[in-house]
């Protein structure tokens, strides 16, 4: 008899397999399971086998990240990082010392900051020409759909009271015009253009910084959201191609290339290309991304009916689709046919609309191809388009961490969407019973990465420590449903069908968590702690 490299006994191994429940041990053998079961695992034990008693812990597959921007994450957890507080006090406290503790810094640059924080979500620049009068500075929101600038820094990239806005952006202005600092969608490049890009060694750090705080989340694998330069950030790409070949890169990463939404279809030979230079180790870039519309708090989410004003009015604003959707439809074909994954931020329900329409024009085209095309963020659906998921084959691909009430969802959305939009909000119940298959993330830097409080939310339809009640109850799922979300669910959209689920043959990608969530109150799931995260039987988190 062989014996196993690796054997964890005495714990509840939750395997997410359906066929396989009620095991207590898990043997590892190279990089593959080679045995789920009771006692008799036990048999695999040899006199160099590494045994982990559980003592009642859990094992279950790794946490999988379907749309993350990792590297993103990294660079700003080593900039000025305005995360983790809403206190605008705190902002000014931590701005000011990343600015004298890095007089070198020609800009001081960074972000996180929320929306909620300021009068009607819009910061200004007088405030950061207090803090910084000579250098400039630009600090990306928490959802990165806009920056706050000061004076100095809109005075370097040209932008004034003349400057029109870009078509995919808005330059929010004083009542003379003048630019007041707060910079919307695609007008953050007007200024991101003129601030030192990051260097590919700054590219690496950022990637290996994020890879250490996923898999202390117990993350083994995600996809990144973006690949390429897109409003004042770089090209993070030849950070993992680099990582990837140097074997610095122990999760398993797809990249989502990025669709420049101001060109059409010649750009896809280019795509092409990329796919195919990319891949290297366990890295690859098989998906593009295509961003369709903004966000709900800036009212640039494409809705179906006009966004309100304060006064509860109809406005002349339903949003923006940044990808004509005619056009849409014919590039979702010709990528499809390309086997390429197409991955779509559609967050508001016509965007999600337009992007199920071009999935259905590829597969009516094409016929099913299998390429597992996903929409992610899905703040809002139509109700007539939700069996429509399940239809084309079309994943779900939620972020559940915002489906509770907080202030940026219940002052600065909820109230400008009103009626029926406002209660289409992230329908994840609605979506699971209509058949969907779901996927699920964190969108990080956007908000936390932690997998076990998204798993919180999309149960309980709270914050951790929240104490508001439910948001809309009805759309919570059960922890089974969760937890395949961020497991086998994600695994089916990264295309990585040998890890997602514990059984013989798969990949060794799992965690051991501190208790089994199934004895754990659900209010208390957050609670839950990863204490070690393992990659192809690897340990790359926990003692």
């Amino acid at each position: 008899m062989s014996h196993a490299d690796l054997v964890f006994t005495s714990g509840s191994v939750i395997t997410m397999d359906p066929v396989r429940t009620g095991a207590t041990a898990l043997a590892v053998t190279g990089q593959r399971i080679t045995a789920v079961g009771g006692e008799e695992v036990r048999e695999l034990i040899g006199p160099d086998t590494r045994v982990v008693d559980l003592a009642g812990r859990a094992v279950l597959p790794g946490f999988q990240d379907a749309h993350v921007h990792a590297v993103f994450g990294g660079l700003e957890l080593g900039a000025c990082d305005l995360t983790g507080t809403t206190d605008v006090a705190e902002y000014r406290r931590r701005i000011a010392a990343y600015a004298a503790a890095h007089p070198e810094r020609p800009w001081i640059t960074g972000g996180g900051w929320s929306m909620e924080s300021f009068p009607g979500g819009m910061p200004t620049r007088h405030l950061l020409d207090d803090l910084v009068p000579d250098r400039p500075v630009l600090l990306a929101n928490r959802d990165h759909h806009g920056a706050w600038a000061n004076t100095r820094a809109l005075e370097l990239a040209g932008v004034t009271a003349s400057t029109p806005d870009p078509a995919d952006g808005r330059i929010e202005r004083e009542a003379d015009g003048i630019p007041s600092g707060m910079l919307q969608e695609g007008a953050v490049e007007l200024v991101g253009r003129a601030a030192p890009r990051p260097t590919e060694e700054d590219l690496l750090d950022g990637l290996l910084r994020a890879q250490r705080l996923l898999h202390s989340y117990g993350i083994t694998a995600w996809q990144d959201a973006l690949l390429g330069a897109y409003g004042g950030h770089p090209d993070v790409s030849p950070a993992y191609h680099t990582a990837a070949r140097r074997g610095l890169l122990t999760a398993r990463v797809n990249g989502s290339l990025w669709w420049d939404r101001d060109a059409g279809a010649e750009q896809i030979p280019r795509l092409v290309e990329r796919r195919e230079t990319l891949r290297a180790g366990r890295f690859r870039a098989e998906t593009v991304k295509i961003m369709q519309d903004g966000i709900a708090e800036n009212h640039t989410a494409a809705m179906s009916a006009p966004y309100k004003d304060s006064c509860g009015c109809a406005t002349s604003n339903s949003g923006l689709s940044f990808v004509d959707p005619v056009a849409l439809r014919g590039y979702v074909t010709e990528l499809d046919a390309l086997d390429f994954q197409v991955h779509f931020h559609a967050l508001g329900d016509r965007a999600v609309r337009e992007a199920l329409d071009a999935v259905e024009a590829a597969r009516s085209a094409n016929g099913p191809r299998g390429n597992r095309h996903h929409l992610a963020h899905l703040q809002v659906v139509h109700p007539a388009d939700v069996p429509r998921f399940a239809g084309l084959g079309a994943v779900a691909n939620l972020q559940p961490l915002w489906a509770a009430h907080e202030p940026q969802l219940d002052e600065l959305t909820t109230p400008f969407l009103g009626g029926e939009l406002a209660d289409w909000q992230y329908p994840f119940g609605d979506l699971h019973r209509a058949g969907a298959a779901l996927a699920a993330g964190s969108d990080w830097p956007v908000s936390s990465a932690d997998p076990l409080e998204g798993i919180h939310v999309a149960v309980n339809r709270i914050l951790p420590d929240g104490d508001m009640p439910p948001f809309l109850p009805r759309q919570r799922l059960g922890l089974t449903t969760a937890l395949a979300a961020y497991t086998a669910g994600s695994a089916y959209v990264n295309r990585l069908d040998d890890t997602g689920v514990l059984r013989p043959g798969h990949l060794a990608d799992l965690i051991v968590l501190d208790r089994d969530p199934y004895t754990v109150d659900p209010s208390a799931l957050a609670s839950l702690r990863v204490e070690a995260t393992y990659v192809g039987g690897e340990r790359v988190f926990g003692e």
